[in-house]
């Protein structure tokens, strides 16, 4: 793993989404119905997101063990398409980045699980980091963009006599 002990702890948010791609509005009906057989699809899969996000550092062989402050995890149908969004934060030294892009994996890859039984044309579509928060690189631009400016002025006697 890279030597990540000189960062300072920071407030680091990190948004990912994937697309999950149904066949036929049946499929959607029945998700939003929930009518799919092996359950509630959009329950079971952000319960898989958020074991998901805790767990990514068990998965991804260089990923820093971080604590997870907060995960919501989100969905959208249109047409076809679900659009999972999974957003993550913690305070830590590292970011986020993998935590969200993980969950939105494990999400879509549960929903494909549970709807393959009734649509054997699920795909799998565009899973990315859509936003990233924090860290140095987050400050560094606010310190250039504001430019800002800083006096210091000494109040002592015993500095003011030369001591």
């Amino acid at each position: 793993m890279v030597n990540i002990t000189h960062k300072s702890n920071t407030l680091r948010k990190a948004i990912a989404h994937a697309v999950v791609r149904a066949s036929s509005s049946e499929t959607i009906h029945a998700i939003e119905q929930k009518k799919v057989p092996k359950g509630d699809v959009f329950e079971m899969a952000k319960t898989a997101g958020l074991f998901a996000a805790k767990r990514t550092s068990d998965m991804i062989p260089d990923c820093h063990p971080l604590p997870v402050e907060y995960t919501n995890i989100r969905y959208r149908i249109e047409d076809l398409a679900v659009f999972v969004e999974v957003e993550v934060h913690t305070i830590y030294k590292t970011g986020v980045e993998l935590e969200a892009m993980h969950a939105a994996s494990v999400v879509a890859l549960t929903m494909y699980d549970m709807l393959k039984p009734i649509d054997k044309g699920i795909t799998i579509e565009n899973i990315k980091l859509l936003e990233k928060k924090g860290g140095k690189t987050d400050y560094r631009k606010v310190v250039e963009e504001n430019d800002l400016k800083a006096t210091v002025i000494v109040c002592s006697d015993s500095i003011s006599a030369g001591d």
